[in-house]
C-alpha cells in the first residue's frame, strides 16, 4: 500500500503549516513542511510526493493582493512541475490563502494554459471575517467523498468574496460541478451576511478543476479536527472527529486507491 506523502508548502507569512501537516498526519499521511525555494532551487522535486497542500496565512504580507506574489511564483517558476504533477493524477488542496494562490496562478478552476479567470476580493463588509459558518456540500470532489449534509468550519480573511470573470465562467462551473461547497445557514438555505461573511457570488465557499482533484476553500478545515474544536462542544475528552477531518482523511484515502 502506498504511503501517501504531502508537501506542505510554505513560504514567508504562511502560518497554517504546522495545523495542516497535523491533519494530514492524523489522517494516516507523512507531511512535511516545503519552502517554495527548495522546489524552486530543485533542492527538492514535487515528484516525491502525492498531495500538494498550499496552508492558510499571508504569503509575503498579502503585498499587491492576497496570495498573489505565491500565485506568480508558482505559475512562472514551477508551472511544468505542477502540470506533470496534475497529470501524474495527483492531488492539490489550497485553504484559504491557499485558495487565494490556486485561483490567482490560474490552477483554478484550471487549465492548461494557467490562465486567471476567477478571484477572491475584499469582504463586502470590508472588514476581516472571524467566525464559525455553515457549508453545504453541492459538486463532486474527490476530497469530499461521503461528507454530510452539512458542515461547520472556521472562517478568518479579509478577501474572501469569491467572483468570476464574467457569467460564461460562472456557467461553466455549474455546469461542471466545480462548486464544493456554498455558505448557508443552520438550515442548510443559502443566505446572506453573516452565513455568507464576504458576500461570495452564489454564495461561493470552495471550488474544484473539472478533475475533482484540486480543491481551494476559504474556511478552515484544519480547525475542526476534533469535536473538540467545535465552539459550542466543551467537552475536551471527546476523542470524536470534527467536520474537517474527513476532507484530509479523503485525500489520504484517493492516494491510497488510486496511485
Amino acid at each position: 500500500m502506498v504511503e501517501p506523502k504531502v508537501c506542505i508548502l510554505r513560504s514567508a507569512g504562511t502560518n497554517c503549516d504546522k495545523e495542516t501537516a497535523a491533519a494530514f498526519q492524523i489522517a494516516g499521511a507523512v507531511a512535511e513542511s516545503v519552502h517554495i525555494n527548495s522546489l524552486v532551487s530543485g533542492e527538492r522535486i514535487l515528484d516525491d510526493f502525492h498531495i500538494l497542500a498550499l496552508p492558510g496565512g499571508f504569503s509575503y504580507g498579502d503585498d499587491i493582493a492576497s496570495g498573489k506574489i505565491f500565485a506568480n511564483e508558482l505559475r512562472f517558476k514551477l508551472a511544468d512541475a505542477l502540470r506533470k504533477f496534475i497529470k501524474d493524477g495527483k492531488l492539490i488542496i489550497g485553504i484559504c490563502n491557499g485558495f487565494q494562490i490556486l485561483v490567482k496562478s490560474g490552477l483554478l478552476p484550471g487549465g492548461a494554459e494557467l490562465k486567471q479567470n476567477t478571484s477572491l476580493i475584499i469582504n463586502d463588509s470590508g472588514k476581516f471575517e472571524d467566525r464559525w459558518v455553515y457549508l453545504k456540500p453541492s459538486g463532486k470532489c474527490a476530497w469530499t467523498r461521503g461528507l454530510k449534509q452539512i458542515i461547520y468550519l472556521p472562517v478568518a480573511h479579509g478577501e474572501g468574496k469569491f467572483v468570476t470573470q464574467d457569467k460564461d465562467v460562472l456557467s461553466r462551473l455549474k455546469v461542471n460541478k466545480q462548486i464544493v461547497f456554498q455558505y448557508c445557514g443552520a438550515d442548510g438555505k443559502l443566505s446572506g451576511y453573516p452565513d455568507n461573511p464576504n458576500g461570495s457570488t452564489e454564495n461561493i465557499a470552495a471550488i474544484c478543476d473539472r478533475t475533482s482533484r484540486i480543491l481551494g476553500l476559504m474556511p478552515h478545515p484544519e480547525r475542526h479536527i476534533f469535536s473538540a474544536q467545535h465552539p459550542r462542544n466543551w467537552n475536551l475528552k471527546s476523542k470524536k472527529y470534527g467536520d474537517g477531518f474527513a476532507i484530509f482523511k479523503n485525500g489520504v484515502r484517493y492516494v491510497r486507491e488510486n496511485l
